[in-house]
């Protein structure tokens, strides 16, 4: 169980949702307490008061929190077994179902960067072939966030991202270009992505295949019982829902029907769950309004929950309105909303509306249509009447009201009644029969199913937080193989350049020694070696004047130290090679890193001189 709400947490989630339309509220306290904390840390901050101060004043902060909040782990064909299952199994009995030429729908929701929607598409692509798929299907990717969004639309990815993609199908479906594999493009039109909140927004409908895959473990449970309420009412009576592996809906036996408990698959049951609905978000609250705004929003109310489907075209064509049960009804988005209604297919289907908007113009008041049947609504196959009303503003026509009207229920209501009636009898018959004996073991069995039912929610809940904590490492570990990465590219620069510079030092003519400031040998050249006999491992970190090499060191300390305050000096010595011959030795002192008249260290310069090279004054 959830521990009490921290009142300064919730104040933080207020703001969150007030300034950028977040709302968190419904996700679980214990995780999304620590991936805010974990961004405070990040950042030195203590309390939840003062990150909220560095919110107000650092805007590109948030940015950073909802990427911490919204864990974006997944990859292609996550759970293999699972995914075989739908490719060999449940994909062949759904496409069977619906026929050779009716369209096929999938939803991946909470899609983060869409591998999980293009693994769909490979699938019915395999299944249908690619120009049927093409044909046939929509496959929809939404997320909250829009900035992982952007990647998936893209649909390009790392050669660690598509490990987990059979061979054969990275072959079929991906091109590698530039160390990099892009999705296939004719079968990446089928995939459409845009921005979609599972708890706020409205759901999509006439779904076949439903993909919600360790999302609602994130959610409290209330909030799960409301998207769970939403992704009930999207799917189609004999399509499947796939969540991920943490997940199991035990709880809701009547309204997801298990066909494969072990990988996750369910199918529609007859009741759904009894979620929440959300408020309907029209404005200020009562208290804070006049007369005249309050009966606005009890008229927006009104058309909002009116029992009847209905839309509003305006004079210009423009699809000004719909309530809710015309958007379920006909599968409309807010994005339809100012549309030329023309663009929509609500113009022709279920009826042509565009002639009989004109002729109610031409006529003036109110015009019905015959019932027509539509087949395509969540709720099944419908007949529907269809009445037009113009709407006036000072005499003058400024739209049409079109509503439709479900003139099936009352028939369907009879035979339902008078199936139950018999039912019912039947029932009551079976019922005198088996009460006495069910009185006796119903408190018992009552009492073991509700320990049950505790035990196994118990369990649920602790099961979805270690995979929220298990992607939450999943996710550290990638970044921590970027750094190794990045820590590995430098260490090779690193390496070419130490090469580059060794490649220098033996090409000098020749041997040279890099002194510090006290004189240390820092660099020991190879042609140094050659000369003095003495190997670099051998002068490291000595002091030039204790080395014992044939060059008379010791008559080299005023020009150093004359090297250290910044004047380079020229000196030629008689010296002995490693070979024990007598050699003249010409000595170049030059400052290193002079600053402020002195210099960090000296760069010694030893090369043999030819007889015809000497100078007069030698020593």
């Amino acid at each position: 169980m959830e521990t009490a709400p921290d009142q300064e947490l919730e104040a933080l989630l207020a703001y969150l949702k007030e300034q950028r339309g977040f709302d968190f509220s419904g996700y679980k306290r214990p995780s999304l307490t620590r991936r805010i904390r974990a961004r405070m840390s990040a950042l030195g901050v203590e309390s939840f008061p003062e990150y909220q101060d560095r919110l107000e004043v650092d805007p590109e902060e948030f940015v950073h929190l909802f990427n911490t909040i919204l864990i974006n782990v997944t990859g292609f064909f996550r759970d293999p077994p699972a995914w075989q299952l739908l490719a060999d199994t449940l994909l062949p009995q759904l496409v069977a179902a619906r026929g050779d030429a009716a369209p096929l729908r999938g939803w991946s929701a909470g899609c983060a960067s869409g591998e999980e929607a293009y693994s769909l598409a490979m699938l019915l692509a395999e299944a249908l072939g690619l120009e049927q798929c093409r044909e046939r299907v929509k496959i929809y990717g939404s997320d909250v966030d829009e900035e992982i969004l952007l990647k998936a639309r893209v649909a390009t990815y790392t050669a660690r991202e598509v490990a987990e993609v059979p061979p054969e199908l990275l072959e079929r479906y991906f091109t590698a270009q530039n160390e990099q594999y892009v999705f296939h493009k004719e079968l990446r039109r089928c995939v459409i992505f845009g921005r979609h909140d599972l708890i706020q927004d409205v759901p999509l409908s006439r779904i076949d295949l439903l993909v919600c895959r360790n999302t609602l473990m994130y959610f409290n449970a209330d909030t799960q019982a409301e998207v769970l309420t939403r992704l009930h009412r999207a799917l189609n009576e004999q399509g499947y829902l796939f969540l991920g592996k943490a997940e199991t809906l035990l709880s809701l036996k009547s309204s997801f029907v298990p066909v494969d408990l072990k990988h996750r698959f369910f199918t529609k049951g007859t009741e759904p769950p009894r979620g929440l609905q959300p408020p309907l978000a029209l404005g200020r609250s009562g208290a804070a309004m006049n007369h005249q705004a309050g009966d606005q929003y009890l008229r927006d109310s009104a058309f909002e929950e009116a029992p009847l489907a209905q839309i509003v075209i305006a004079r210009d064509g423009r699809l000004a309105f719909a309530n809710q049960r015309a958007r379920l009804l006909f599968a409309l988005s807010a994005a339809d909303l100012g549309r030329p209604l023309q663009d929509l297919e609500l113009s022709y289907r279920p009826v042509e509306l565009r002639a009989a908007i004109e002729r109610v113009y031409a006529a003036g008041g109110e015009l019905r249509l015959p019932p027509v049947e539509w087949f395509h609504s969540p709720m099944g196959a419908l007949i529907l009447a269809v009445r037009l009303q113009t709407l006036h503003r000072f005499e003058a026509m400024i739209g049409v009201c079109v509503a439709f009207e479900d003139v099936t229920e009352a028939q369907r209501l009879a035979r339902e009644v008078q199936r139950a009636t018999e039912e019912e009898r039947t029932a009551q018959e079976e019922l005198q029969s088996a009460n006495e004996e069910l009185e006796t073991t119903n408190e018992e069995l009552q009492s073991t199913v509700e320990e049950l039912e505790t035990t196994n929610e118990e369990l649920q809940s602790s099961n979805e937080e270690m995979e929220t904590m298990n992607e939450e490492l999943q996710s550290t570990n990638e970044e921590l193989q970027t750094v190794n990465d990045e820590l590995r590219r430098r260490t090779e620069e690193l390496d070419q350049a130490n090469r580059f510079l060794g490649a220098i030092l033996d090409s000098l003519k020749g041997g040279m020694a890099v002194l510090d400031r006290e004189l240390r040998v820092l660099v020991w050249s190879r042609q140094a070696e050659e000369l003095w006999g003495a190997r670099s491992d051998e002068t490291r970190e000595r002091h030039f004047f204790n080395l014992d090499i044939g060059l008379p060191v010791g008559r080299l300390i005023e020009p150093l130290q004359a090297c250290l305050q910044g004047t380079q000096q020229e000196v030629t010595l008689q010296a002995t090679n490693r070979r024990g011959r007598t050699i003249r030795c010409h000595v170049t002192c030059t400052p290193l890193n002079i600053a402020d008249g002195r210099s960090d260290g000296a760069i010694v310069m030893m090369d043999t001189v030819s007889a015809e090279e000497r100078q007069p004054g030698d020593s």
